[in-house]
Formats: structure tokens, sequence, C-alpha cells
């Protein structure tokens, strides 16, 4: 490794050297190994008897070296070789904040965030939804995420986390779990009844008598204190009518526990509940978390279903004031249990951040995925008017369609007419709620979209302009993520 490390040296000082590209990532050098930029992609670059897969040549001085490709082969022997660009697990940590990227390149500007707070982040976050949208696999999530740590050497004691978002079926689980994933979201929707929220007294007894959950559990008919003096109470109706909602999910998480993750040493387990109706009352999520302690199930976090709204790309919609109150509840009720609150669909909810960092003492996990996505778009509208604008009118043809995967209030008439703008104007659209949710949603549809020749209406273009303009999205994320992690009062480093 003797001369690998004299030709780094003499490289990165700017000689001309073989055929190597002269722009190198100065963070990306370790040990004989490193990644330079090329006009159109980044290239590994290794010394000596190498495993990774590429041409082959040797330089003036007779050294050996490999010119690889960032391919999933490739990623898996860099995880191999070096144990800091492979997920771990995170979620024992204080204060972790999920950032997905559906485009595979915001995680060096979410590194940069990151370098300026004491936050561990979980930069492969995707749901199998995403997936579908997007026309990617956990793999070239994953693969994205070990690249990005590589080249910028990110820090090899703090790491970062792989999430299998809102996974559905023991299917998803195990896919995820194939491709390392470090934290598995169990998403338990679809095994919630939310029909028993309004059902009758009489209704439910009738269906509590002849479900499995018709028994007494200690808690019934009692108050239950937590350790700050909050009582919960658990009466009769209102125990049976919890049964019935959140019984099933229940099973399907234990279930899932038992059958796939019970024995999985480098994996933590998330519980979400959040994708209800109705919001998840204090004596539900205790209700939830002692019946899953009690079967057994080892779970790191969980997610209810919180007061207002969250939805996507902007602010929390409802009285700020009862989110603390009841938040504060959730998370003693978490403490008591040694979980950690997650809140989904976090991006941009500053209103509710400081009581989430305040009410959890800096202990909790927050998700965001598509506010990185609009600071693509918003610098799309920065430097390329033209190509915005024909974005954007797509977006408002598609939104309908988009609305059928997404919750969202905004209509098509809440957004300016892009025509009456001037170019200058473009970027404050991202501070207006209802183009936010337009673009939000519709990213999908938008990076999939055809002309009429079956050629990529969008996609290439948006990529050749992110590529060209990568520190400029590097700026954007560090500032937008970054003030993310102030407002939720993680410290600076």
């Amino acid at each position: 490794m003797e001369n690998a490390a004299a030709y780094d040296e003499k490289f990165l000082s700017g000689r001309e050297l073989g055929p190597l590209p002269r722009s190198v990532y100065p963070n990306s050098v370790h040990e004989g190994v490193y990644m330079s930029r090329e006009p159109d992609r980044d290239v590994l670059i290794a010394a000596g008897k190498s495993d990774f897969e590429g041409p082959r040549f040797t330089d003036a001085a007779g050294t050996a070296f490999v010119r690889a490709s960032l391919t999933h082969k490739n990623a898996v022997i860099l995880r191999q070789m070096f144990p800091f660009t492979a997920p771990r697990r995170v979620l024992g940590e204080k204060c972790t904040v999920g950032v997905g990227d559906r485009l595979g390149i915001a995680t060096p500007g979410h590194i940069r965030a990151f370098r300026r707070f004491d936050a561990v982040p979980v930069f492969a976050q995707q749901s199998i939804r995403e997936l579908n949208l997007t026309g990617r696999t956990y793999e070239d999530v994953l693969d994205a995420a070990t690249f990005a740590v590589f080249r910028e050497g990110f820090s090899q004691t703090q790491g970062f986390g792989a999430d299998g978002d809102h996974l559905k079926t023991p299917e998803e689980v195990k896919y995820a779990l194939s491709r390392g994933y470090t934290i598995i979201t169990l998403d338990c929707s679809e095994h919630i009844r939310s029909d028993a929220a309004a059902m009758t007294d009489a209704e439910v007894s009738t269906a509590y008598a002849s479900s499995p959950w018709a028994r007494e559990p200690d808690y019934l008919n009692r108050s239950v204190r937590l350790e700050d003096g909050t009582p919960l109470e658990f009466g009769a109706e209102d125990f049976r009518r919890m049964a019935l909602i959140y019984g099933k999910a229940i099973e399907f998480a234990e279930g899932i526990y038992h059958s796939l993750l019970k024995d999985s040493v480098n994996v933590d387990f998330e519980i979400s509940i959040d994708e209800t109706a109705t919001p998840t009352t204090p004596a539900q999520h205790y209700f939830v978390a002692k019946e899953l302690r009690d079967r057994g199930v080892k779970f790191a976090s969980l997610a209810p279903r919180f007061c207002g709204e969250f939805q996507k790309g902007v602010d929390y919609v409802g009285d700020a004031e009862q989110f603390r109150r009841e938040f504060r509840v959730h998370a003693r009720i978490a403490e008591h249990f040694g979980h950690k609150i997650s809140v989904h669909s976090g991006s941009d909810k500053f209103k509710v951040f400081p009581a989430v960092g305040g009410e959890t003492k800096g202990r909790f996990h927050l998700k965001t995925a598509g506010t990185s996505w609009l600071e693509a778009m918003r610098l799309v509208a920065m430097k390329d008017a033209p190509l915005y604008r024909e974005v954007h009118r797509f977006a408002l043809s598609a939104f309908e369609d988009a609305r059928r995967y997404y919750h969202v209030s905004a209509q098509a008439a809440d957004v300016p007419n892009v025509e009456s703008l001037s170019d200058g104007d473009l970027p404050s659209l991202f501070s207006r709620s209802g183009a936010r949710q337009v673009i939000h949603i519709t990213y999908g549809l938008i990076l999939n979209a055809k002309a009429q020749d079956g050629s990529l209406l969008f996609r290439d273009r948006l990529f050749r302009l992110w590529r060209e303009n990568e520190d400029a999205y590097g700026e954007l994320l560090d500032a937008h993520i970054g003030g993310h992690l102030e407002q939720l009062r993680c410290k600076a480093r």
C-alpha cells in the first residue's frame, strides 16, 4: 500500500498520472481507495489487488489500479472493506432522524447538516410505496447512502441507519432484512379496526364478547399512574373499544416479531399505528405498548397517530398547544416502557418541533422524506426556469392521480398560475403550502413521465441539472434539514 499512498499524495496535489480524472473527493481517501468525479458520474479508484469490478490499469510507476463504477456489487465490497459505510442499529441512540432520499443524491447534503448537530441519521429510509413510485429497489437506496458516506468520509463512530419504512407484509419485511436494513418499521394500519371508534357501546360489547380479547387485564377498571403522576383511566367500555381497534394489529406485530425479528441482532423494530382515521389516545398507546411487552415483543420505537394533521410537505395543521399537552403524556408513556416516540411525516412540522424535542428530553425518532425532494425542485426553479415551468404544469395535470397515494388538503386552485410569475418569483412557490403539496406528491409521476416517443420527459434533464449544481443542492439541504435539527433542539456540535 505504500505505492498507493504515495500515488494518492501525488494525485491529490494536482499531478496528472495515468488516465485518472483530476477531481478527487478529498474526504473519500481511505487506505488506497478513493472516489473521483467524472463529468457524468462518480467512480471508485482502488490501488493494488482489489475485488472491485471494473477496468484495470497501471500508472507510470507500475502501480495497479481499478476504476470501479458505483454498482451494487461494488457497494457490497465497499461495505465489507469499510464497515462505517454499512448501516448499523441506531434507535438506541438518544436523538435519531430519518432523512429519506427519493433521488439517491441527497445524502451528501444531509451529511453537511448532521455534522453540525448531535443527532444520528437514518440515511436510507424508503417505503415500498416510494420504491414503486420511483422505480428503485432497497439495494439502490442503501447503495446510494453507502457511496455518499464513503465519499464524504462521514463519521466512522456516529454511523447511520437504514429503515425499511411502512412495511405491511411478511414478504416486505423479509426483503428489507435480506438487504441489510437495520430498522423494520411495521405498518399495522391494515389490521387496525378504525370503524370500532364509531360503534355504539352496545355494538362494542357484542363484538368484544366474541373476540379473543374477552378477558380482564390487570389494569381494567382502574387508574394507572405514570411516573410523573399522570393518570390513565381504563374503564370497561373504553378498554373493549380499544381492544377491538388495536387487537388485530397487536397480534400482527407479535407474529412478525416472533417469526422474523426475534433473533435479529442488528435490527431495531418500530411499530407504526399512525395510519388511522382518529388520533391514538394516551390510554390506547399504553394498551398497545403493554400488550406487546407482555407478549415478549421487543420494540425500539412506536409511532402513534397524534392530534391534528401531519400532511405532506407543510407545517403542522392543528392546535400546537393541544399537541404539546397530549404529546407530553405520550412521551411519558414511552419513557415508562422504555421505547422512543416516533414522529412520522415529520418534514417541515416546525410548529411542533420544540414540543417533540422538549417533551421527550431529546430522546425521539423523527422521519422526513419528501422535503429533500422539494429542495431539489426548488433548485430547479432557481437554476432553470423553463424546465421548472414544464414540470410544474405537468404536476398540476397529474395532481388528482397522485392524491390516490397521499392525503393532502391542497387543491389545484390553491396554486398560483405559474405563467403569471416571473422567473425570479418561481422559487417563492416553495414557501406556499398549495404549491409544495402539488410538487411533493407528484414526484413519482414526474420522474416516470414519458414523451410520445416513449423517452423520459423530465428525468434525464432533472438529474443532469442536479449533477451540475450538486454543491448548491447540498447547501439547500444543509440549511433546510439543519433548520429541522435546530428546531428539534438537537445540540450543536
